[in-house]
Order: C-alpha cells, then sequence, then structure tokens
C-alpha cells in the first residue's frame, strides 16, 4: 500500500508492512553490510510495483499452448539511473521484477564544505524521451544532487519522470516540488529532518559505505 503525503504531494511514501518491516532492520545499526544490500534489493523490488503503475501498455496478440488471445505489453523502453554509487544497490531489485530496462548511469559526488552536488560521470541512453525514467537513490537528504541528476535527465531528453529513494527528509521533498514540481518520489520512509552537516534524522547512516562494507 502507498499514501500520497497530505503536506507534500510530489511524495508517496510506502505503508506495506514488509517494507516497513525491512526498513526498520536496515536502520538497525548492528544489521551488517551483507544484510543490508539484502534488504536494499528487496525493497527497491517491492517499490518498483507501484511506481510502474501509470506505465503505458498496448494490446498483443499471442499464441498460448491452447489459442491465440489477446494481452498486454509495456511497449516503450524502460530506463533506471541509479545515482552512483549507493543508487546501485538497489538496481538489482529492480531489475528483477524488469530485467528488459536500460540501465543508465550519474556518478553524483557531494561537497561537503557546500553541501552542493558535482557530477562526475554521465552515461545516458541516447533516447531518454522514448520512455518513462526512473532515477534511484536511497536517500533524499538536502535533495540537491536529486535535483541535479533530473536537471542532467531532462537536458538529455527525459520527459516521464519519477523518482525511487529509500529514506527522504522533509527538506529534500521540498527541494525537489520547488526545481521539478511534475516529478513524483516514491519513498520507504519519510523521516524527521536534517542535521548540520546535512544527513537524514534518524536515517540509517552512510547507505552507501553500509551497502559496501566502507563503514
Amino acid at each position: 500500500m502507498s499514501l500520497s503525503h497530505p503536506e507534500h504531494p510530489n511524495l508517496i511514501v510506502f505503508d506495506h508492512p514488509l517494507i516497513r518491516h525491512k526498513l526498520t532492520w536496515m536502520r538497525d545499526e548492528a544489521t551488517s553490510f551483507r544484510a543490508f544490500r539484502a534488504l536494499l534489493e528487496q525493497i527497491a523490488g517491492l517499490m518498483v510495483y507501484e511506481v510502474t503503475r501509470s506505465f503505458e501498455t498496448v494490446e498483443v496478440e499471442v499464441r498460448t499452448p491452447m489459442q491465440r488471445m489477446r494481452g498486454w505489453r509495456v511497449e516503450t523502453p524502460i530506463t533506471v539511473v541509479p545515482v552512483l554509487r549507493a543508487g546501485l544497490g538497489m538496481t538489482g531489485g529492480i531489475l528483477e521484477l524488469m530485467p528488459e530496462a536500460r540501465v543508465g548511469h550519474l556518478g553524483m559526488a557531494r561537497d561537503e564544505a557546500t553541501l552542493e552536488p558535482r557530477a562526475y560521470l554521465n552515461k545516458l541512453p541516447g533516447d531518454l524521451d522514448a520512455g518513462p525514467v526512473i532515477l534511484v537513490d536511497p536517500m533524499l537528504a538536502t535533495g540537491g544532487s536529486a535535483s541535479a541528476a533530473m536537471g542532467m535527465l531532462r537536458e538529455a531528453g527525459a520527459s516521464d519522470l519519477r523518482m525511487i529513494c529509500l529514506v527522504a527528509a522533509p527538506e529534500g521533498v521540498r527541494r525537489l516540488a520547488k526545481d521539478h514540481p511534475e516529478v513524483t518520489v516514491y519513498t520507504a520512509g519519510l523521516d524527521e529532518r536534517l542535521n548540520e552537516q546535512g544527513y537524514i534524522l534518524p536515517g540509517l547512516g552512510d547507505a552507501g559505505d553500509r551497502l559496501f562494507g566502507t563503514t
């Protein structure tokens, strides 16, 4: 189950018991990177089912072992774009549900002094306007990196955009609503706030470090 948030019209918060259970497990500082990695993939797979609900389908004819019939297929190409490096941890779970999706990559690093993003990698398909694009990043904190990534995807031609994140801060949600009001953000948890260093509270720490065991 997913719910629109009354204070953030561009935000969908998942309320599924399995997602809530797995997210709580991920927040626990005692959870190992191996378990963290598996849980992140599992949550991403659970979330993408709802995220793709509005994808357009076309009617097609196929033959079953018994007879011919009419069915439906998603005709346009789907592109998943993880923000490196932590976004890679969600990509596997999404591709389990959509193995036909293409994968672009955006490398965004945060300047710890200004908290503003800088891009170091941009590798995307050449026809992003051909179908829906899903931006993937576990943490939506200040919203700077996500907003910059959205801008890069727009410049590359993307017109049908949405974002999946594991945990979001209100500050980041508001930033995206201001910079990209047409984009819906899907999250497993809306947290309380950012601290002075720009980290989400209560959060779950640095998702990339916990994912790859580099804490």
